[in-house]
Parts: C-alpha cells; structure tokens; sequence
C-alpha cells in the first residue's frame, strides 16, 4: 500500500506522454556537499510558458541506475521535494528576470535518492544513471531530457590529467587561481579509499575536497593551485595486498614525478610553498611522501590517518621533525582506530622534537551545519575531512587554540603561513 502513490504518479507521467503534452529539457545541478554528491537543483526552460515559481506546482520524479551494479541500486527510483522555485540563468543562478527557472531539491546524507553516486565494492565510488521527470501540475508541461549538466566548483578545474612513470598511470585534476602573485603555492589533496579510478571528478565530489578551490580558501593563499592526483586502485596498494607503512605501496614514487612534472609544466609554482593532504588512504600516503621527501614540502594536512604508528620508527620521526603537519582524527573512528595511527605517531613526533605538529582530536564527526541536527547529529567517525574541507579545525590536542604569532588560526590559515 506504501508503494501506491509512486505508483499513480508514474501512471500520471505515462497518461501525460500519451496526450503528447509538451517535453522539455533540463539541466542539472550537482554539487559536493560534506557527505558527499548530491542533485541540488534542477533548472527548468521556460519556453513559451510563463511558468511558476511556486514550488508546490512541480513534482520531480528521480531514477538511479547502473550497469555496474553487482546488485540492485538502492534507493533506484522515488519523488524529490522541491523546496523553492525562483527565477534564474540557465546555469542555475537567481535573477529577477530570467528565461529559466531553477528548482531547489531537498539534499540531505539521509536522502540517499538525491544522490548521482553509488558505492559498489568492486569499483569504489561510481557516477550512476540519473535521470528525473519534472512535471509542471499547473501547465502539464513535462522536462524528462538531461541537456545540460553544471558542477560549481568541480566545472573550475581541469578534470582531463594524465601522468605515466614505471608503467604506473595516474589522472589527476588541477585548478588553476586568477592571481597576480609572481610565485604562486601548489595544495595538493590526496583521496581516500572510495575514490580511485580514472574519473578525477570522484574524488573532487567524493568527500567536497573540492573546497580548496573556493574563493574562502583560495584567499588565505593569496591564490593556490590545486592538484588532486588518482590512483586506478588505492594509494595503500602494495602490487600483492595492502600497506599501511610496513612495505612500500606502489604509486609514491609516481606520485612525486607527477608532482615534478606539474611544477615544471606551472614555473610560477613557488617551491618552497607545496603543501601535501589527504584522508585515509590519501592520509597515509601524505605521510609517506613526507616521510621519503621531507624537504620537498613546506607542510602537511591529515585526516583520518592510515599509517600505522607500528611501522613509523624513531629515526623516521625524526627525520621528518622539521616539517609542519597538522592532524584531524576523531575519537570514535574505527576505521583509522586512532590508538594505533594518529595517537602514537603525534606522540612519536613530539618525543622527536617536532615544534610546529598539531593534533586536533574531535569527541565525533558532526553536523557542522546546523540545519541536519548539529551536534546531535553524527556523521561516521572517519569522516573527520569534513573539518578540514570546511577549514573548522583550529584546536591542538590540548584543545587550546592553534597560534601564530599569538593569533588563533585555522588549519588553512596555518598551511598558508607555512613555507620552506
């Protein structure tokens, strides 16, 4: 019986087709939120009708599908709630008086039908079919046909890199600033586990690392450029299992040469300003690259570190004491259970000597919003990034303040400050 009003509803669309009532083409609106992808917005033509921009007058119908699928996507079809409706361009953006209008989707990490992408284990994160049916209840106007796609922030960078060294191939995607600076620093983010492959635009959408392209970030820079390599597999993989420090993975020492080939290829890369991050997987082998390039990086953003503090040994540490890195973790990861990573190696570093290694350590990972519960609301302990890609992060272990020069800083106001 619950089934029932989907039920009538596809028949209304299937009536609406055979009375040959107008179809139309939408665009969609997709962008990273902290949990990942979600279609926020559908931007609707208005054609030849004065259409409504009253959002009871519109109901979205979503499907999800995958040929990839080892079993049926789930949520694979239901009705979206439309929020508001308001006039606009065609990319989506409000204006008095425009040829379009955009509707606004409910997102939330609870809505899973709101999402373009589906987590399969053998592929990690993947792009699934999506496609809605808007349908005008007023007018019976109908858009049922993607002709257009837009990705604030994902549509910034270039998604089309290619490295090959050692018959190892790597993708990337890399953002470039509108800055007057002479020299200009290079962020790097490395992904974590889900988001491999050769489709760089999951892992900009896959956790938001996108963000480091944002005009809020970008300015404690004074502009960066932003690299976010791929690997095929994970950066963890050994070539005959997996490492989490006790033997090399294979893909570092590519690593670095796509990084040498980038700085080449941008001479305005200031050298003494490159800053190495990631998560998980990525987190691992930001410590990695530290570890074998120390005096390549001017510093280190880490969350939810993989490497396992068994396998950093006191000589390591000390040899990568001079450099400054920050770590996020969270209490309740058990994932990157932080008694065997992120407590030990902190600990390992100080005993080292380390001046400038900071820790925070959060209870949980939370609604950082406020709109989905708060702190009432929590996300899985390992999705600790979320404080980093939102530059919130800003307390030590202590859970005093980070300072420079005796001022309260966030974790992208210390990196910026960072350089060799």
């Amino acid at each position: 019986m619950k089934n029932r009003p989907i039920l009538f509803f596809c028949l209304f669309l299937m009536l609406l087709s055979q009375l040959g009532m107008a179809q139309n083409s939408y665009t969609l609106v997709v962008e990273g939120f902290d949990w990942g992808p979600a279609v926020n917005k559908v931007v609707l033509s208005k054609a030849e009708a004065d259409l409504s921009t009253d959002p009871s007058h519109y109901k979205v119908y979503a499907t999800r599908s995958s040929d990839l699928s080892e079993n049926p996507i789930n949520p694979a079809a239901g009705e979206r709630t439309v929020m508001s409706a308001y006039t606009s361009d065609s990319k989506g953006n409000r204006l008095a008086e425009g040829e379009y209008v955009t509707l606004n989707l409910s997102v939330a990490p609870n809505l899973p039908l709101g999402s373009p992408f589906q987590y399969m284990r053998s592929y990690g994160n993947v792009w699934v079919d999506y496609n809605l049916s808007v349908t005008n209840t007023a007018t019976l106007e109908v858009w049922n046909k993607e002709a257009d796609r837009v990705m604030p922030l994902i549509d910034e960078y270039d998604l089309n890199g290619k490295f090959s060294q050692d018959n190892v191939n790597l993708t990337y995607a890399s953002f470039t600033p509108d800055t007057d600076q002479e020299k200009v620093p290079l962020i790097i983010w490395l992904h974590g586990g889900g988001e491999g492959g050769t489709d760089t635009t999951i892992p900009l959408l896959g956790n938001r690392a996108a963000n480091y392209a944002s005009p809020e970030i970008q300015d404690y820079f004074g502009g960066a450029y932003v690299l976010v390599p791929q690997t095929p597999t994970r950066w963890m993989d050994s070539g005959d299992g997996s490492t989490s420090g006790q033997v090399d993975d294979i893909y570092f020492k590519a690593l670095k040469g796509l990084f040498d080939d980038f700085v080449a290829k941008h001479p305005n890369v200031d050298t003494d300003r490159i800053y190495v991050g990631g998560c998980s997987n990525g987190g691992y082998m930001s410590l990695k690259l530290i570890l074998e390039y120390p005096d390549y990086f001017a510093g280190g953003y880490i969350s939810a570190l993989a490497y396992r503090a068994a396998y950093l040994s006191d000589e390591q540490a000390k040899s990568i004491k001079n450099v400054p890195i920050w770590f996020v973790h969270s209490k309740d990861d058990s994932t990157t259970v932080a008694d065997q990573t992120v407590l030990p190696v902190y600990d390992k570093l100080i005993k080292a000597g380390a001046k400038d290694v900071h820790l925070t350590f959060y209870d949980h990972v939370v609604d950082i919003t406020g709109l989905l519960g708060g702190e009432d609301y929590y996300y899985p302990g390992h999705w600790s990034w979320i404080y980093s890609h939102a530059n919130l992060s800003q307390t030590d272990f202590d859970g005093k303040p980070v300072k420079v020069n005796g001022v309260p800083v966030t974790i992208m106001q210390w990196l910026a400050g960072q350089s060799n």
